[in-house]
């Protein structure tokens, strides 16, 4: 049991820190042609860790090492050029059925150099070992490393460009910057006592929330909400139980979905004793949410952002979604 329960909490911290390595729907065209692209090839890219990387041909394979990035590729529709996906990419349903390369920090590179991809994107964790041994053995690897809501969209942009679907790209991100605005609209004048007090619950054994660094914590403060843990460093720290009951949450919000405990912080923040008083259960204000919304990131992130916000002021938002 315990082993299980060590497992399970590997899986929703890797899924958080898929670099928490988490809008739209896969898009239903057909995927555009490569002769469409106003680039031309060879091209240099500056990706997310300021490495140029030349991409020498409108790439017609793609190799994706995170599921935010595979999820990415799918909104662009280039979903029939994705040769290669981690065992944890599982968005779109399609995405399940594509050849894998092992996991998110454990990358098969033997699978990935006898795909010979023309492209290949790879995460911040990937960078100490597998960029270079990817970059030894000749083939092109682009880092996407979003730790904003807007690197997010300067990520979907960058793989546009690598990949000759510069318009779609630009499409996406201005549709996803226009849904941000519409929540920022409401949020940005909110005074500090009409943000509420919000705590989000990784993980409830050891009791885990998300630091200031982090994206979800950006998605508490654009929703209108104060974290109650941005004084607890960067990161995902662990915060006592006391320390909530004093700061006293009047939203909680529990992450889902990973594994045999998917809903188990949930009905700890619904059942825990010691919580009964804080304002979140007095209240009812106890909500859950998948954590892929919100840790990968991907198109779906502003998703995440829209229940957020929904949680945080429902006299605000509710219905507008």
């Amino acid at each position: 049991m315990r082993l299980r329960i060590v497992v399970t909490i590997f899986l929703i911290v890797s899924t958080v820190l898929m670099s928490f390595l988490g809008a739209c729907t896969p898009a239903t065209e057909e995927p555009v042609p490569p002769v469409q692209s106003k680039l031309t090839f060879p091209v240099d890219i500056t990706d997310q860790m300021g490495r140029v990387v030349t991409i020498e041909k409108m790439p017609e394979t793609i190799v994706s090492l995170s599921p935010g990035h595979t999820e990415i590729v799918f909104a662009l529709g280039l979903e029939d050029r994705l040769v290669g996906v981690t065992e944890f990419c599982d968005y779109p349903e399609a995405a399940k059925d594509k050849p894998k390369i092992g996991g998110f920090s454990t990358v098969d590179i033997e699978r990935v150099v006898g795909i010979q991809p023309d492209l290949i994107l790879a995460a911040n964790i990937h960078r100490k070992e597998v960029i270079p041994e990817l970059e030894r053995l000749g083939l092109p690897v682009v880092c996407l490393d979003p730790t904003t809501l807007e690197e997010v969209l300067e990520a979907i942009t960058l793989v546009g460009k690598c990949s000759g679907q510069e318009e779609k790209a630009s499409q996406l991100a201005t549709g996803m910057g226009d849904r941000i605005k519409a929540i920022t609209y409401k949020t940005n004048n909110l005074t500090p006592a009409e943000r509420p007090r919000v705590f989000y619950i990784l993980w409830h054994d050891p009791l885990m929330t998300v630091g200031s660094d982090t994206r979800i914590h950006e998605l508490i403060e654009l929703a209108g909400g104060i974290n109650i843990a941005q004084d607890l460093g960067e990161g995902y720290p662990t915060i006592s139980l006391e320390a909530v009951i004093i700061a006293n949450p009047q939203v909680i919000v529990a992450g889902t979905g990973h594994g045999e405990g998917a809903v188990l912080p949930y009905q700890f923040a619904l059942t825990e004793e010691r919580l009964r008083d804080v304002d979140a259960r007095v209240n009812g204000r106890v909500y859950k949410i998948n954590t892929d919304l919100v840790g990968r990131p991907g198109p779906r992130i502003v998703d995440g952002l829209e229940r957020f916000a929904e949680f945080i002021h429902p006299e605000l938002f509710k219905g507008d979604q």
